[in-house]
């Protein structure tokens, strides 16, 4: 009986533990998407074009999601979403990106990868619990820099416009295949329950505390957006 006794305290303190480590977790990769939000968006000139932000029905960040290959490819993240809402900005919904490819492919590369969902079709996928890029949704690489190309009709053929950065070099980037889905365990360990994407996404949850840093970098992004296309406007 103590053995059964001791063995359930041992079960429940490494439950414990494990719930705590996810909690840091999912807090630091707030803080990391955030911060990756901040300095994309203090080189206008080589991130994401004005008029890609300002236009964007939700954006999702994933600070340092691996992209490795030998032969077989795969790339895997976790990161965050948020979406606009009557009120502003939603709370944050956790997100996983995974996937593979196939082809004549070797090494590793970390980079933080960027979404902008630029329709209302794309804005379902991202409020679904799970979707498939190129499948599910149409997505392709954004264009870059202080203006999107005139050329380019980004805003109405494209669901989701995707971009990596890495070792300070800010690119468009395929994602096609890859699956995007909720984090569950991190989901639980923030909000301390279940709670579905469209729930977090469509403005019906309030912001936790430990999300501050993330929503202030989203929305203070939104703000530089805005004055920079209103700023183009007066002048022309």
């Amino acid at each position: 009986m103590k053995k059964v006794l001791l063995l359930a305290v041992v079960l429940c303190l490494g439950s414990l533990s494990w719930a705590g480590e996810g909690r840091q977790d999912a807090v630091d990769r707030l803080a990391k998407a955030g911060q990756v939000l901040d300095e994309i968006m203090a080189t206008p000139d080589k991130g994401i074009p004005q008029e890609v932000f300002e236009n964007a029905k939700c954006i999702a960040i994933v600070p340092s999601m691996i992209k490795g290959a030998l032969i077989f490819g795969g790339k895997h993240g976790r990161g965050i979403a948020t979406c606009r809402t009557s009120s502003g900005w939603s709370a944050p919904a956790f997100i996983s990106v995974g996937g593979g490819s196939w082809g004549l492919q070797i090494g590793v590369q970390d980079i933080d990868l960027v979404m902008t969902v630029m329709n209302d079709q794309g804005m379902q996928r991202m409020l679904s619990n799970k979707f498939q890029v190129g499948g599910d949704a149409a997505a392709v690489a954004g264009p870059v820099g202080r203006h999107a190309s005139a050329g380019t009709d980004w805003k109405a053929d494209s669901e989701i416009l995707t971009y990596s950065r890495s070792k300070g070099v800010f690119a468009g980037i395929s994602l096609t295949g890859a699956v995007v889905e909720q984090d569950n365990d991190s989901t639980r360990a923030i909000y301390n329950r279940r709670i579905g994407q469209r729930t977090i996404l469509s403005g019906s949850v309030a912001t936790p505390d430990v999300a501050a840093s993330f929503m202030t970098a989203v929305r203070h992004s939104s703000h530089l957006a805005r004055a920079a296309e209103a700023r183009e406007g007066e002048q022309k």
